[in-house]
This record gives structure tokens, C-alpha cells and sequence, in this order.
């Protein structure tokens, strides 16, 4: 995958690193073999998982990306155009709970990030849709320390849920920082994360 040179937040060196929420390199790999008909990233900021997925799924799979940043849409478009799937994505603004029916019509996942707002928006009580679809959604604790627990209870009569941890990284799978004061070393690894941002991968329970 090709990045722009620029982000539309957050950090980007552990992104051309590839060390970027390596906690997730999983789940990625699993979703590449899970026949999903529909990819759907709610706060895709530059795509990075919007346009990575896309070139790893199968071309007949459609990913829809949306964030309510103008700039983030602007990238994110480039980075589609740059890595050649801008056919295959589709780029749009507010995500609604309503939109959620119609992507329970098919196989979908839900890639979730949306600084918090996933407690609002995540909530099958409201939209019964959400229990029809895999999600996986970062949760900012560091926001509210309520939201993975109240998320995980919203789904666990529905879906597998898999929580995740953020982990270290390891100085030493990156031969290119060795020349590097320890301070900057540190700092390239870090994903500009005020505290903590576990992740949870649901899945529909058969």
C-alpha cells in the first residue's frame, strides 16, 4: 500500500513503518477469509484500512468509507487513486444509524472509529440492524472508561467479541530505527494515544 504524504490525523510514521495498530495484522488477515460482501470504515480518516482493505480483499467485495472530515475525504480519495481502487471505494460524509439496514442485508463488516462517539452510534437497542453485522470498533476509554464495558454488554447476547489490547512494540523487527536516540525510537512508534483505546472484533454468533 502506498500512503499520501500526509495524514488527516493522528500519527504517520508507524504507518509507513507497518507497525500501525500491528495488534489488528490478525484480524486483518481473518477478514480476508471471512466472504465479506460489504466493507463499511466509519471515520476512515485518510483510508488507511478503507483503501488497505480494499487491495487486499477480492475486487468483487465494495468498501464505503465515511467521515465527516472534508480533508479526511479529500486524502482519502488520493490514497484510493494513488493505490488504483478508487473504483472500488466509495467516499462519503455522516454516517446514519438508519444506513445500517441496508448492509445487514448482506455479509458486512464494520471497521468503527469515531473518537467516542462509537457509544452513541453502537447501540442494537436502537438499531436491531447492528445485530446482523461484524464489527470492529476502537473504543476511546480514554474518553469515557464506560464505553468498552457498556459496548460489550450491548453485544455479547449477539456476537463473539474479542477484545484487544494494545501491546508493545519491539525495537529489533525494525532494523532502520537501530541508529536512533532511544527518545526518537520511542517516538516513532507512538500512535499519538492520549490513554487508553483497546479495540473489539464482533462477530454475529451462529
Amino acid at each position: 500500500m502506498e500512503l499520501y504524504n500526509k495524514v488527516s490525523e493522528g500519527c504517520f510514521i508507524p504507518k509507513l513503518l507497518g507497525c500501525y495498530e500491528q495488534e489488528l495484522h490478525h484480524v486483518a488477515n481473518s477478514i480476508a477469509e471471512t466472504g465479506y460482501k460489504n466493507v463499511v470504515n466509519i471515520g476512515c480518516a485518510e483510508g488507511y484500512y478503507a483503501v488497505g482493505l480494499t487491495r487486499l480483499l477480492p475486487e468483487e467485495i465494495k468498501t464505503y468509507a465515511y467521515d465527516i472530515n472534508p480533508e479526511a475525504r479529500r486524502i482519502c480519495k488520493e490514497v484510493a487513486i494513488i493505490n488504483g481502487v478508487e473504483n472500488r471505494i466509495e467516499i462519503a460524509g455522516e454516517f446514519k444509524s438508519e444506513d445500517f439496514e441496508v448492509f445487514a442485508r448482506e455479509k458486512s463488516l464494520l471497521i468503527c472509529d469515531i473518537e467516542g462517539a462509537e457509544l452513541e452510534l453502537l447501540n442494537p437497542e436502537e438499531t436491531p440492524a447492528l445485530a446482523k453485522v461484524d464489527i470492529l470498533v476502537e473504543l476511546h476509554d480514554s474518553l469515557n472508561q464506560e464505553i468498552s464495558k457498556t459496548i460489550m454488554q450491548r453485544f455479547e447476547p449477539s456476537h463473539t467479541i474479542e477484545f484487544i489490547e494494545t501491546g508493545s512494540r519491539d525495537i529489533n523487527e525494525y532494523p532502520d530505527l537501530h541508529a536512533l536516540e532511544h527518545l526518537d525510537q520511542l517516538l516513532a512508534f507512538w500512535e499519538w494515544r492520549t490513554g487508553p483505546t483497546p479495540r473489539a472484533y464482533m462477530t454475529v454468533s451462529s
